[in-house]
């Protein structure tokens, strides 16, 4: 099964190749029209999340985002079949990176630092060209049960200088400190609902909810800085990546995992008012802590 899917692999990436990228925005607007407006998946949870988060917004501006929300999930998608192919010229012809000075100082440092992130923009796609250009990533992400899914999606993801870490692997606190050793930034998608006994009980917009603490548990171990990073396509097809200032963790690390991962989910709020057409709106991120 695993050489099937290694053979999609090298099917995509060769087929996507020759495709403009312009054509996975086209597509990607597509399915987000028949997603929302015909086949209308999850389209309240969709409206509810907004509501919620943003309660000033009418069910006009609603549409709007839950539509750009959509189309930005499922470029998404077919952006990471860009990611074997990418280029150092296309990247300085249409990536803008703001705040690289602070990858710059950790990478001259070599100490290695923690990433906060969230489902925003083509996140895959960011860490391929940080991972090239800047500096070496490692990501924490869940496998998928079919095994030629797996192989085929994790063999394009890789087809780049990221690294993956299996989010429930036993050995995955070992190789986020192996990871950090060698001076890598270690990315946290902190975004998604977690229950327990991997969650704890906190906020996101004023709602109860669970988040996943493992940010958190390593700020406090290792003192390593964590950074927020985000990232989006703008209306003119060029693609931005921001790395923002660390957080200050000095007054929060004696704290408790639900204090400190609060202040994460404060960090994700502030990026999500202020570009909610890339988060991911569809996700049930306010289920019941349990």
């Amino acid at each position: 099964m695993r050489k099937l899917g290694r053979f999609f692999s090298f099917i995509v990436y060769q087929l996507w190749r020759f495709v403009p990228w312009s054509f996975n925005k086209a597509f990607g607007h597509i399915l987000a029209s028949l997603w929302v407006d015909v086949f209308r998946i999850r389209t309240r949870v969709i409206d509810d999340n907004i509501k919620l988060a943003l309660p000033e917004l009418s069910a006009d501006q609603r549409k709007v985002i839950a539509r750009q929300s959509m189309a930005t999930l499922c470029r998404g998608f077919f952006d990471v079949f860009k990611i074997p192919s990418l280029t150092d010229k296309w990247i300085e012809g249409n990536v803008v990176i703001h705040g690289q000075d602070v990858f710059d100082k950790i990478r001259q440092s070599g100490s290695g630092c923690l990433i906060l992130t969230l489902h925003f923009g083509s996140g895959d796609l960011a860490a391929a060209i940080l991972s090239r250009k800047i500096l070496p990533l490692s990501l924490i992400s869940k496998r998928f049960k079919s095994q030629w899914l797996d192989e085929m999606w994790f063999d394009l993801r890789g087809r780049s200088k990221t690294q993956f870490i299996d989010a429930h692997s036993q050995k995955n606190a070992f190789d986020i400190l192996s990871g950090l050793k060698q001076g890598r930034g270690i990315i946290f998608v902190l975004d998604q609902f977690m229950g327990k006994p991997f969650g704890v009980a906190t906020e996101f917009f004023g709602r109860s909810t669970g988040t996943a603490y493992g940010l958190a548990l390593f700020a406090k171990k290792t003192k390593k800085p964590v950074v927020p990073v985000y990232n989006f396509w703008d209306q003119h097809g060029r693609y931005h990546i921001h790395i923002l200032e660390p957080i200050d963790l000095s007054h929060e690390l004696s704290e408790t995992n639900e204090v400190v991962t609060n202040r994460f989910n404060r960090v994700l709020e502030t990026i999500i008012r202020h570009h909610p057409e890339h988060w991911m709106w569809v996700h049930r991120r306010w289920k019941k802590f349990e």
